[in-house]
């Protein structure tokens, strides 16, 4: 069968040649055989949360929505099926006393998707979601089923913790686990001044920091996140202190709960998203640089906000924080607003100082572009050839992002 596709923005729709929901990974293997005796290409999709195109096909769109769920755990790692949705496998894993270590702002994307594009949340102790990655099983596009972890086929681990979807089907995730927690959430708006003099601070001093900033207004709100039973001192006297500086809110309490219940944020507004990964020295030029741009040239159509957050460094081959400590800036912009010129602008500067982009957001890079960011660029590539050989999921958009021209 065959139906549209429309991503969560609306600003990606197409429809592919077939579409499949296949219940167990006998059927994955199925589908997979049959685009590469075919010819054909095949694509895994999770939520359609992205805004890139990766997910486009004119060949089977294939969706892992009901190969969800837990499939077991042990106290320090969870095994789930790829297409679990996050809101589900942490309400799962809580019901098993679990949680994972961090998360998005976001909970309805599937885990294989999230991983495979490199999702985040923030804080300077906190990799990506892909850095939760312990054991990886998928279906490659030679047909074979192939276990990934430590022990097994570890040379291919690197790549397939954060993979695109071009090695292959992800059916099943093992994940690093602790038991579940809960957090405490403060939020207060600030003068933009003072949240990046005090940034630094605010992220040492808390488990989860981040700020949005308004260019309309030009404040901020800052965020902050601590485990309930492990409060750091207060550092709030600093916000006390600037009370005079302008109009803000003393902070306060939002929310109490576990993680995958806190930090996610629902949202009505739907929205584009650029965001670029920096080398977090880079941060404060790179800001400066944005923050000027949009106020002298963009201000009357920015609609909404800016999001700051930081990763920690890691050693995943296409991971956008491979190598070095991190920090993210994201310009997000309301569907009803024109989006390219203003996201190009800042996608200039980015790249100025040396930004990754979001795998699974708006950018306009492509193979030639990316391979200089990315030091173990080619040593994907030989994962790649080895386990799609044929080129079941190489997708005109993931040609354009994996192979030069």
């Amino acid at each position: 069968m065959t139906r549209p596709f429309v991503n969560w923005s609306g600003s990606v729709s197409f429809t592919p040649g077939d579409y499949a929901e296949p219940a167990g990974e006998d059927e994955v293997r199925d589908l997979v055989l049959r685009a590469r005796e075919s010819g054909s290409t095949l694509r895994p999709v999770g939520s359609g949360h992205s805004s890139s195109p990766l997910v486009r096909t004119d060949g089977t769109l294939v969706s892992l929505d009901r190969m969800a769920g837990v499939i077991g755990q042990d106290g320090e790692r969870a095994t789930a099926w790829g297409g679990s949705r996050l809101k589900a496998l942490g309400e799962g894993l809580y019901d098993a006393g679990l949680a994972m270590e961090n998360l998005g702002d976001v909970d309805y994307q599937s885990i294989a998707g999230a991983t495979a594009t490199g999702t985040h949340g923030t804080g300077i102790g906190f990799g990506n979601l892909s850095t939760q990655v312990t054991g990886v099983r998928l279906v490659a596009g030679t047909g074979e089923v192939l276990d990934i972890s430590a022990t097994d086929n570890a040379e291919l681990l690197p790549a397939a913790r954060l993979s695109l979807g071009a090695l292959g089907v992800v059916t099943q995730l093992t994940l690093d686990v602790q038991p579940r927690f809960e957090l405490r959430r403060r939020a207060w708006c600030a003068p933009v001044e003072w949240t990046l003099d005090h940034l630094a601070e605010l992220q040492h001093t808390n488990r989860n920091m981040d700020f949005y900033w308004y260019p309309r207004s030009d404040l901020t709100q800052v965020r902050t996140m601590n485990r309930v039973d492990d409060r750091p001192e207060d550092r709030m006297w600093a916000a006390r202190r600037v009370l005079a500086a302008g109009p803000w809110r003393e902070p306060k309490e939002v929310e109490v709960g576990p993680t995958h219940r806190t930090i996610p944020q629902h949202r009505e507004l739907r929205f584009e998203e650029i965001e670029y990964m920096l080398p977090s020295e880079a941060f404060p030029a790179c800001f400066a640089e944005v923050r000027r741009r949009i106020l002298s040239r963009h201000r009357r159509v920015v609609g909404w906000r800016v999001l700051v957050r930081t990763i920690a460094a890691d050693d995943i081959w296409l991971s956008n924080a491979y190598g070095r400590p991190t920090a993210t800036i994201a310009c997000l912009q309301n569907t009803s607003l024109p989006y390219e010129d203003y996201f190009r602008d800042m996608e200039a500067v980015f790249r100025q100082y040396g930004g990754r982009p979001h795998w699974g957001k708006k950018h306009w890079l492509t193979a030639r572009e990316l391979r200089p960011l990315y030091p173990r660029w080619d040593d994907f590539q030989t994962a790649r050839r080895r386990l799609d050989p044929g080129g079941v999921f190489l997708t005109p958009d993931l040609a354009r992002l994996l192979e030069e021209a």
